[in-house]
């Protein structure tokens, strides 16, 4: 084993083998409200029924490491939309942003901060550090809707209502994906105990569709160089000269920099294809890198949702072009964002269910648990959560949306490789095959 061991990953929860492994694993501030105008969109004040409703939303922003300023950006965005139609049942939407740093402690902050707001819900919110945030709400039972999917946390406590399948359901996607056009398959990424689950998520997925497992090539987290993985990871890909092989980098926030090493490295080597999830590369990773001159030209990236491009997209479009305009935090093509303007969705089909009466942490939790549905326009399955759902058997009892979509960069955009979403229930339980 090499490079510095660590228990964190900014891109994945520490999962266990989701075939065999799976099933015996068990369910596994300095934040401030901005000024009006900037950080909270104010609410008229009035009587009980006229309250606004507070919630809040946090991310990383400013920092050195994963920034994510386009979700309460979009926040905002919604809360000025809904506002300007009258509020949701009439009552207006306060939006309370934090930000977390990539910080437990302020992670711990910003919950703390939700608690003192009696804020209704946590919504469309990134941190990887539940296991500072989640006591906290969980105490209070304030619900967490729409994480962005990156802790384990999301996937089993009862206050948690995911609205994607975070990691596990994009590598065992990505895995089905590649399992048909690659030829010897190498895995790079971080030599920590997050990373270590990452080759038995790709391998259920590669496993699924017949193929071998992937070679698995570590790196130190904090790399900043990777000329060593990219050589091994070629050489590895290319050892069958009939098939193309596939590389497959998986560093988060390091993904860029390994591609560098691999753009001058693959010139050395027969022609090999690429495979990331969304959360490591996305549509402005590929502008950023050249668009249709990007070393990911030809590359397959599974996300959570259609692709940008996608017409079930034009809603949000439509608030960001009426509502943040010139916010250039914001861009639709962002899985953070997307994923907040799902949650806020959810958000709003809770409130107007619960009609004119009490919007609360309490109402609104009450309302998720027992049965409510919610629809998103086609941009997800219709969403239900229980406290023992499908994959509970697997640990992830508040995983509901299994649907990946599989993606492929062309001409420097990301278009959608087949037609639809693919379910991964089945490969996630390791029950692909067993019928």
């Amino acid at each position: 084993m090499t490079g510095r061991r660590r228990t964190r990953s900014t891109f994945l929860p520490a999962l266990t083998r989701p075939v065999k492994a799976l099933r015996a694993a068990g369910a596994l501030v300095a934040c401030a409200s901005l000024a009006v105008g900037c950080g909270v969109v104010p609410g008229l004040p009035g009587g009980t029924g006229d309250d606004p409703i507070t919630v809040m939303t946090w991310a990383p922003q400013d920092t050195n490491t994963t920034n994510k300023p386009g979700m309460p950006a979009l926040a905002l965005a919604y809360a000025r939309h809904v506002n300007a139609d009258g509020g949701i049942n009439g009552r207006k939407l306060k939006v309370v942003i934090c930000n977390d740093r990539n910080d437990s402690v302020h992670a711990a902050k910003c919950a703390r901060r939700a608690v003192k707001q009696k804020v209704a819900a946590v919504v469309g919110s990134y941190s990887q550090f539940a296991d500072t945030f989640f006591p906290i709400l969980e105490g209070a039972g304030i619900p967490y809707i729409g994480g962005y999917g990156i802790t384990n946390a999301e996937f089993t406590s009862p206050l948690s209502y995911p609205v994607n399948g975070g990691q596990p359901a994009l590598l065992a996607g990505l895995g089905r994906q590649l399992a048909s056009d690659c030829g010897p398959v190498t895995l790079v990424r971080p030599d920590t105990i997050a990373g270590d689950e990452l080759p038995n998520l790709l391998n259920s997925g590669l496993e699924a569709g017949g193929h071998t497992d992937v070679t698995d090539l570590r790196a130190a987290e904090d790399a900043t160089e990777f000329s060593a993985q990219s050589e091994q990871a070629l050489t590895r890909a290319t050892e069958d000269p009939g098939k193309r092989g596939c590389v497959v980098p998986a560093l988060g926030d390091r993904t860029n920099t390994f591609m560098d090493s691999f753009r001058r490295d693959r010139e050395e080597y027969p022609d090999v294809r690429t495979g990331t999830v969304l959360g490591s590369v996305d549509q402005t990773v590929i502008d950023a890198t050249g668009g249709a001159s990007s070393p990911y030209e030809g590359a397959y990236i599974t996300g959570w949702y259609p692709v940008e491009t996608d017409k079930r997209w034009d809603g949000m479009k439509k608030v960001i072009r009426e509502q943040a305009f010139t916010d250039t935090r914001i861009d639709p093509a962002d899985a953070g964002v997307q994923t907040t303007w799902i949650a806020y969705t959810v958000l709003e089909a809770v409130v107007k269910a619960l009609g004119d009466g009490e919007v609360s942490a309490d109402t609104v939790r009450r309302t998720l648990d027992d049965g409510f549905k919610v629809t998103t326009g086609g941009l997800t399955p219709t969403l239900r959560w229980q406290f023992q759902d499908v994959l509970a058997s697997v640990g992830l009892p508040r995983l509901v949306n299994t649907d990946v979509t599989p993606q492929v960069v062309k001409e420097g955009q990301l278009v959608a490789d087949r037609q639809g979403a693919i379910d991964v229930t089945k490969t996630l339980q390791g029950t692909e095959n067993q019928e």
